[in-house]
């Protein structure tokens, strides 16, 4: 069996360091591992208008942010397939025969989309399509056999809920679709990073996040402001680091030739701090500032965020070019989705043009001449 990856991205907002560290960079890992036979990065327009149907073109004008975040994180349009649902229409088809395979009530216990659904306050005006995510995204990842999936530990609910579909459609019509597996990022820290402000979790629509196209002021100013300990009033108070925003975007982004760089003392020729362990403990015992620590944690985000700027500068200079590498990812896309759409309805029972079997039974039913095919191709009753 072949190493498949499916993941993406639903194109409401620009990406930002939550999913560079939950999923874009753990996707070059992958990409560059040379581990996989085929990778498929999907823009998830066509799902991203459930909840924005009045204003499609938020949607549209975030998909070229979304391809632009991509490219400029690494991801090589000769080794990945970056395609738009929307333009793989074989995916709301199977999505339809999916849900006669899940009941709503599983819907609706389904933690993810439960979390969703609050964050946008939905209540008891649920879009159906919205609710029904898990099973376009269960019909986005069987499309093209993937069986590895990379996701941050809040997307693990929903990749349950494909393997279960999965595992129901292979009981009622034998051995058909692949079952998948999450892979979440090793950095556990990495799996859920949470927002500037503090909260459990960084959202474009909260609005909590640092982007990865913003600017190098703009980055400054959400760092100074960050959340930190409440009770880190002065600088000599033991502050905590276990829930401490500022400590948390460090371990997920720190690396040992940062302190050697920013703590390295030019006069003594010794380093402050060998690594964040040992700032960690300076600050949990007292005597350090948070201002000092901000300021690390600002030169680390930049140190990280360069060379993405720069290559999206790049693209943003050629977006003809983005947007053919999104028409011809979506061309190859559309072609082995079909494929696992006609393999689904044939296994369903569904694939009148190729059942020769069923139309000659009724041909004899009926009294009529059997039938044969002009040709394989065109499949012409003569």
């Amino acid at each position: 069996m072949e190493n498949i990856i499916l993941t993406g991205d639903r194109p409401t907002g620009r990406l930002h360091l939550g999913h560079l560290v939950g999923s874009l960079s753990q996707r070059v890992q992958l990409q560059n591992s040379g581990q996989f036979d085929q990778i498929f990065i999907e823009i998830a327009d066509a799902q991203a208008t459930t909840d924005n149907s009045g204003n499609i073109q938020k949607v549209k004008d975030n998909v070229i942010e979304v391809a632009l975040d991509y490219l400029s994180c690494g991801i090589d349009p000769s080794k990945s397939t970056i395609f738009l649902q929307s333009e793989v229409p074989e995916l709301s088809d199977l999505t339809f025969y999916y849900m006669n395979l899940v009941t709503l009530a599983r819907l609706q216990r389904n933690p993810t989309v439960k979390q969703e659904i609050t964050y946008r306050g939905f209540d008891n005006s649920i879009p159906v399509g919205f609710l029904t995510y898990p099973i376009s995204q269960a019909a986005d990842i069987t499309a093209f056999n993937a069986n590895i999936v990379p996701v941050g530990d809040d997307q693990l609910p929903m990749i349950e809920q494909t393997r279960e579909i999965v595992r129901t459609f292979n009981r009622l019509y034998g051995e058909t679709l692949v079952e998948p597996q999450a892979v979440l990022p090793q950095n556990v820290v990495c799996q859920r990073l949470p927002g500037t402000d503090g909260q459990a979790k960084m959202s474009k629509s909260i609005g909590n996040c640092i982007y990865l196209a913003d600017s190098p002021e703009e980055v400054r100013k959400k760092v100074m402001s960050m959340y930190t300990d409440p009770n880190h009033l002065k600088v000599s108070d033991p502050g905590d680091t276990k829930d401490n925003p500022v400590f948390i975007y460090l371990s997920a982004f720190a690396k040992d030739e940062h302190f050697a760089e920013y703590f390295m003392n030019k006069e003594t020729g010794k380093l402050e701090y060998k690594n964040l362990e040992e700032l960690k403990a300076h600050y949990e015992r007292g005597g350090l500032g948070d201002m000092k620590v901000k300021k690390f944690l600002n030169f680390v985000i930049e140190d990280t965020l360069a060379p993405i700027r720069a290559r999206r500068h790049y693209y943003e200079q050629h977006i003809p070019e983005v947007y053919q590498i999104l028409f011809d990812g979506s061309d190859k896309a559309r072609k082995i989705a079909a494929e696992t759409l006609q393999r689904v309805k044939r296994a369903i029972g569904l694939d009148y043009r190729n059942d020769i079997e069923l139309i000659n039974d009724q041909c004899i039913k009926y009294g009529s001449e059997p039938i044969t095919y002009s040709s394989d191709s065109e499949k012409k009753i003569r």
